[in-house]
């Protein structure tokens, strides 16, 4: 499986691509910015986007949306809970004082437990709201892509409407801390890290 991670955007957003090196066949996870680099990304390693996936509906993560989908014609998913906030990104990123295309609508939504194949890759959809309603993890072979649920060393904010500290860290515990100390986290901020790591020693949800 090929990972490639690109920071993008002002925010400092990671952007995902997971390519299938049998298939060539890829997917896009959170394009938030910076379309024209995933592209350049996308034909250096040869691949081609069969899904771009949203693990939240906030704009530093699907910003490029619209553009990716013009230009690959993929099928958009995100989770139904965070589908009306693609409506709104430009007046969401303007309140921010930046700017975001509106994104195209999603071709189909997701929910906890789907998978989604392409090439020999199967990403299990966990959701794991709390930082929004429909966050969601994606799983694969010893490898979780988490938005902005499980930071290195911290959590996402939960004060942003739809968010919830509460249900935050029931998810983290409860849906990603089960998937075993060895397992990398991909998160939508900053560097990798694994659950291990964060089941020791995050301030805000480790269990010593």
């Amino acid at each position: 499986m090929i990972i490639k991670s690109l920071t993008v955007g002002p925010i400092m957003a990671n952007s995902f691509i997971l390519g299938c090196e049998q298939t060539t066949e890829a997917a896009v996870i959170d394009p938030g910015d910076e379309t024209d680099r995933i592209l350049f990304s996308l034909a250096e390693s040869k691949l081609r986007v069969r899904y771009i996936i949203n693990t939240h509906g906030h704009f530093d993560h699907v910003g490029g949306n619209k553009k990716l989908k013009d230009a690959t014609h993929a099928e958009l998913m995100i989770h139904a809970l965070d589908t009306p906030m693609l409506k709104h990104l430009s007046a969401t990123a303007a309140n921010w004082g930046f700017s975001a295309d509106d994104s195209s609508p999603p071709d189909q939504e997701l929910k906890d437990n789907d998978t989604i194949t392409f090439g020999t890759i199967t990403l299990k959809v966990i959701h794991t709201p709390g930082h929004s309603p429909g966050g969601i993890s994606l799983y694969t072979d010893g490898c979780v892509f988490v938005g902005d649920s499980l930071f290195q060393g911290s959590i996402g904010r939960s004060d942003f409407p739809g968010g919830d500290h509460e249900t935050l860290i029931s998810s983290i515990r409860n849906k990603l801390f089960v998937l075993g100390d060895d397992v990398r986290v991909f998160p939508g901020h900053g560097p990798e890290t694994t659950i291990g790591q964060e089941k020791k020693y995050n301030p805000f949800v480790g269990l010593g």
